[in-house]
């Protein structure tokens, strides 16, 4: 919803700019033998048509032609502004990314510099992909999120972007897991731990961690660590005592328990034990 909010939030602003430019164009002015008008309100004007008409090509051209012709107009600063949402709803993000920074860098103190921000942080974040393919843009959206909760902590744009990190970090999370899952597979085991380790360092908050502690618990039992395992099942137990991977590994060390030492009687009460 606060993607779509611009437009509304210029309504009055536009409508103070065009007062003030009707002193120095009348509105009746047309321009050559078209006899169509390209003063900078009616440029601007069919911009705001087309957008509501969800023809964002052709809003992109009316603004920048507003800002190409007419540069020192009262509309020609709104006009890059909403030439990069034109650019953004057409899922053009990389023209929308450019024109985001030029606006940025030219205007800083404008009135609505914060939804530049965050509709920056949103071109980045629109192009967040699935689990099983590079996570750069992810990394992007992340920080491009993180800037706009850190410049505008009390807006709606900062309370959005605060979410949308969450949703983010869940995305890094799950390429490490992937990534583990790659390396136990080929019994690359070092290489395994190191994935799931950091999912339970970095990314604590996601929903990944009791799987990260059930294949550690894996990893460690496959390599004779049973101690390391059992700690292991043990954080896992007393965090996520309901989940299905905590039920797992203590399936694991149970039957490894048995397994190892079957002619010793309470082995596997002292095993479950030690974790409990």
């Amino acid at each position: 919803m606060l993607r779509r909010l611009l437009p509304l939030i210029l309504i009055l602003p536009i409508a103070a700019c065009t007062a003030w430019d009707g002193r120095m164009n009348t509105l009746g002015a047309t321009a050559g033998a078209t006899g169509q008008d390209t003063s900078p309100e009616a440029l601007y004007a069919r911009g705001m048509e087309a957008l509501e008409a969800q023809r964002y090509a052709a809003a992109v051209t009316a603004f920048d032609t507003v800002e190409r012709e007419h540069p020192y107009s009262a509309f020609a600063t709104n006009a890059k502004l909403m030439s990069a949402y034109s650019e953004y709803m057409r899922n053009r993000y990389t023209e929308a990314l450019g024109a985001l920074d030029r606006f940025i860098q030219l205007h800083p103190a404008h009135r609505d510099i914060a939804y530049a921000y965050y509709l920056r942080a949103l071109s980045y974040y629109e192009q967040i992909n699935d689990t099983q393919r590079d996570q750069r843009s992810t990394e992007q959206a992340m920080a491009a999120l993180q800037d706009v909760a850190n410049r505008f902590p009390n807006t709606p744009y900062a309370r959005d972007a605060r979410l949308k990190m969450d949703l983010a970090r869940d995305h890094l999370a799950g390429r490490e897991m992937t990534i583990g899952r790659f390396y136990q597979t080929r019994r690359l085991h070092t290489a395994a731990i190191g994935r799931f380790r950091r999912v339970i360092d970095e990314y604590q908050t996601t929903n990944h961690v009791p799987e990260a502690l059930h294949r550690l618990t894996e990893l460690y039992l496959t390599l004779g660590l049973v101690d390391e395992a059992r700690r292991t099942a043990a954080v896992l137990g007393h965090n996520y005592p309901g989940s299905p991977w905590y039920q797992d590994s203590y399936a694991l060390l149970v039957e490894g328990a048995e397994g190892s030492e079957p002619n010793r009687p309470g082995l596997v009460r002292r095993v479950v034990g030690s974790i409990f």
